[in-house]
C-alpha cells in the first residue's frame, strides 16, 4: 500500500496525498508524504542560482492565468550585493476568477505545500519576508495555514536561521484581502497589501524590481508555487514527463455547470478538453446538451464542440482563439440563455472594476445597460454589432490593466458563436427562454 501511495503521488504530486477525509494534512503528514525535503535540499546543496535554474528548466509555467515561465520571472529579480533590500515572496491566493476553485483546495487539504514552494521562491530570490494573500471568505483556508505556518516555525522551517543555515532566514504572514477581483492582478494585489485602494500600477517598473513598498517582489499564484517543492525534491526532467506537450508538470483542471461530476482532478498538463468533459465531469447532465464552455474562468473566450478534442494547454488554446487562464472550464448548456450569461458576467466585471480608466468604468456598464435592453426585448439588431464595438474598445491597449480586455473576450465570442440568439431576442421581443 506505501508503494502504491509512493507513485500515486509521483503522478499527481500535488493532489497524490491528500486525505480522504478532506481534513488538511498536518506536519507529521506532510513530511512523512516527502514535505520539507526539497527545502532541505536546497539549503545543503544547491545556491539560489541553481533553485532559480532547476525552475526554469522544469517548464513551469504560472498557473493563475497568464502562464508566464516561473523561472524566470523569478530571475528578474535584482542580485547582487548592491541589490535592494529587503525582498518580497507573495503568494496570490485571492483567486476570485469566477469559476476557479483550485487553489482553495490546495490550501485547504495541503497548507505545509504552498508555504514549502513560498519558501523555496523566497531563497532563489534572496527574500526574508513572505506574505499570503489570501481572499476574505476563504475562512477554512486561513485556518488551515494558520495552523501549518504555527508548526513550521516551531519546526524552524521559518523564522531565524532556517534549518540551521547561517544565510536563510523568512518571516510568512496571512494577510486576509477585503476581496476584490481586481486583486488578481499582481500591481493592484500590491498596493491592496500596503493598504491602498486596489488599483494597477503602471508598468514598468514591473514588481520584480519594484513592487511591495517599493522593493523587489515575487508575485506567484498558489498552485505554481505548489509545484516547487516537487520539481527541487524530483528533478526538472522528472517534471516534464508528467506532461503531455511541451510545458512541464501535471494542472488542476475542474468543470462547473450541469455536468453530472462537477469538481477538479489534477491530470497530465494537455489533458483533452473532452477527456476532462466526459471522462471526469462524466459529460452533461441527462436532458441537457452541451453548447460551449469558458476554458479558464470567466474571462476567456467561448469554445464549442469543434474545439473538444484540443489539448487544454497554454499554446493550444491561444491558437484557437481562447486562452487556458485557470483551467476550470464553466460549461454553457441549452438550456442556458446566452444573453442571460453574459448580463450575469459582464455586470461581475462592471462591479469589480477599480474606475481608474474610462474604458472600463464607462464602457462595462454601458455593455450591461445594452445586454439588459436585449434580454428584455427592448434590443434592436444595431445593437448586437454595438456590443462589438463595444467590445473592441475595450481590447488590450485601450485599457490600463487586463480586466476589462478579460471582460471583452466572453463578449465577443459569445456573440461569434451564438449570434443567433442574440437575434432571435431582438426578433422576438423577449427572452426565449423566459424566466428560467
Amino acid at each position: 500500500m506505501e508503494g502504491k501511495n509512493k507513485q500515486n503521488q509521483r503522478k499527481r504530486p500535488l493532489t497524490g496525498s491528500f486525505r480522504a477525509d478532506g481534513e488538511p494534512l498536518d506536519l507529521v503528514e506532510y513530511e512523512k508524504a516527502g514535505g520539507y525535503e526539497a527545502l532541505r535540499k536546497a539549503l545543503k546543496s544547491m545556491a539560489p542560482k541553481d533553485v532559480q535554474e532547476e525552475v526554469k528548466a522544469s517548464n513551469l509555467r504560472g498557473r493563475g492565468g497568464a502562464g508566464f515561465p516561473t523561472g524566470q520571472k523569478w530571475s528578474f529579480v535584482p542580485t547582487g550585493e548592491d541589490a535592494p533590500r529587503p525582498r518580497y515572496v507573495v503568494a496570490n491566493a485571492d483567486e476570485m476568477e469566477p469559476g476557479t476553485f483550485k487553489d482553495r483546495i490546495l490550501m485547504e487539504n495541503s497548507p505545509h505545500m504552498l508555504i514549502e514552494g513560498m519558501a523555496l521562491a523566497a531563497y532563489a530570490i534572496g527574500a526574508e519576508h513572505a506574505y499570503i494573500f489570501l481572499r476574505g471568505e476563504y475562512v477554512r483556508s486561513a485556518r488551515a495555514l494558520e495552523m501549518a505556518l504555527a508548526q513550521a516555525r516551531q519546526k524552524n522551517y521559518l523564522g531565524q536561521n532556517v534549518l540551521g543555515s547561517d544565510f536563510f532566514s523568512l518571516e510568512m504572514h496571512i494577510h486576509m484581502s477585503a476581496g476584490r477581483y481586481m486583486c488578481g492582478e499582481e500591481t493592484g494585489l500590491l498596493n491592496s497589501l500596503e493598504g491602498k485602494r486596489a488599483m494597477p500600477r503602471t508598468k514598468p517598473p514591473y514588481p520584480q524590481v519594484s513592487g511591495f513598498m517599493g522593493k523587489p517582489t515575487v508575485v506567484n499564484n498558489v498552485e505554481t508555487l505548489c509545484n516547487v517543492p516537487h520539481i527541487i525534491r524530483n528533478g526538472a526532467a522528472w517534471f516534464k514527463s508528467l506532461s503531455l506537450g511541451q510545458d512541464g508538470g501535471t494542472k488542476i483542471y475542474g468543470a462547473s455547470g450541469r455536468v453530472k461530476r462537477p469538481g477538479a482532478w489534477e491530470l497530465p498538463l494537455g489533458t483533452t478538453i473532452r477527456e476532462i468533459l466526459e471522462g471526469h465531469a462524466g459529460g452533461m447532465r441527462d436532458g441537457y446538451r452541451f453548447r460551449g464552455l469558458m476554458p479558464g474562468g470567466a474571462s476567456t473566450e467561448f469554445l464549442v464542440e469543434e474545439h473538444l478534442d484540443l489539448p487544454m494547454d497554454f499554446d493550444s488554446l491561444q491558437k484557437a482563439g481562447s486562452r487556458m487562464g485557470t483551467g476550470t472550464m464553466i460549461i454553457m448548456d441549452d438550456r442556458t440563455c446566452p444573453v442571460g450569461m453574459q448580463i450575469s458576467l459582464q455586470s461581475f466585471f462592471a462591479r469589480e472594476s477599480c474606475g481608474w480608466c474610462t474604458p472600463c468604468r464607462e464602457g462595462l456598464p454601458w455593455i450591461v445597460h445594452t445586454l439588459n435592453a436585449i434580454e428584455d426585448g427592448q434590443g434592436e439588431m444595431e445593437d448586437i454589432d454595438l456590443l462589438l464595438e463595444q467590445a473592441r474598445l475595450l481590447a488590450p491597449g485601450h485599457t490600463f490593466c487586463a480586466l476589462a480586455p478579460g471582460a471583452a473576450e466572453p463578449l465577443l465570442s459569445g456573440v461569434r458563436y451564438f449570434r443567433e440568439d442574440f437575434e432571435r431576442h431582438v426578433r422576438e421581443k423577449r427572452c426565449p427562454w423566459g424566466e428560467g
